[in-house]
């Protein structure tokens, strides 16, 4: 017993020290970001000796957060909705129903996991050329999409294929059909897994930054890893400005996390129970 409450007390700890040791980084860019420049110079580990609001207004202004936040929200959000559907409807169909190269298709997408994402840049690079696809949000959704696929085929067919058969059996005995099924029952029973491949996605998407600098060359048509780039690259003199700028890029990232932290803690729970 004694041994199980150390256990546990030396894991809160190790926890607590990695949680912190992440924290004080985010807290010191959003306490700078509040900072004036000669206070930031004078002291910078401190608190702000005035709270300066308006470097948030002035970073916005000046690195034109509003067309980058903009592209980001619509190249993420696009690639978001195309992977979950296709990914919550592939497994379906891999994890409820018996055919021969079920498990051929299914050993496929594993093996997609295993491709590194930035090793197929210059092929995509070509084929988005040839296509006429290059410079535009297509560019960025569709490679988003395809390279997500498989993690979320794999998180979601694993927990559709826990649920019991009954379900299926009482819809169809009530004249519910294969697509109601799916929408119906299916998809409302795995919100828990799906919070979980929505936050994932989310947060590659809204932070990818390689093939965005690739295969996005107008400045109008930039997401916003490549405005923050750009911005702290022209603007090196003023440290606050790209704190300013980072805490409000970070802010989508945390309150995307909390609004689905429920559904995502019900669903390791699920999986604990299962397991």
């Amino acid at each position: 017993m004694q041994t199980s409450f150390g256990k546990k007390t030396f894991i809160h700890l190790l926890l607590a020290v990695l949680s912190v040791i992440n924290i004080i980084p985010i807290l010191w860019m959003v306490i700078g970001s509040f900072k004036t420049e000669g206070d930031y110079a004078t002291n910078p580990l401190g608190l702000p000796k005035v709270w300066n609001f308006s470097n948030y207004a002035e970073a916005w202004k000046v690195a034109h957060l509003g067309t980058y936040f903009w592209n980001s929200v619509l190249v993420t959000a696009a690639s978001i909705i195309l992977t979950v559907l296709l990914g919550a409807l592939t497994s379906y169909f891999l994890s409820r129903f018996e055919f021969r190269i079920r498990g051929w298709l299914f050993g496929l997408f594993i093996v997609g996991m295993t491709i590194p994402i930035h090793a197929t840049l210059v092929p995509i690079f070509i084929l988005m050329k040839n296509i006429g696809l290059l410079n535009t949000h297509l560019s960025l959704v569709l490679p988003y999409t395809a390279f997500h696929l498989s993690i979320t085929i794999f998180i979601l067919a694993g927990f559709m294929r826990g649920f019991p058969k009954d379900v299926e059996e009482s819809a169809v005995m009530d004249g519910a059909g294969l697509y109601r099924i799916f929408w119906s029952i299916i998809l409302p029973m795995t919100r828990p897994a799906l919070a979980t491949v929505i936050i994932i996605n989310f947060i590659y998407n809204w932070n990818e930054f390689l093939f965005a600098l690739v295969l996005i060359n107008k400045a109008a048509l930039k997401t916003l890893p490549l405005g923050l780039a750009n911005f702290a690259g022209t603007e090196t003199r003023f440290q606050t400005l790209q704190m300013a700028a980072l805490t409000m890029a970070l802010l989508p990232l945390i309150a995307f996390y909390l609004a689905m932290e429920k559904q995502l803690i019900q669903g390791m729970t699920a999986g604990a129970v299962k397991g």
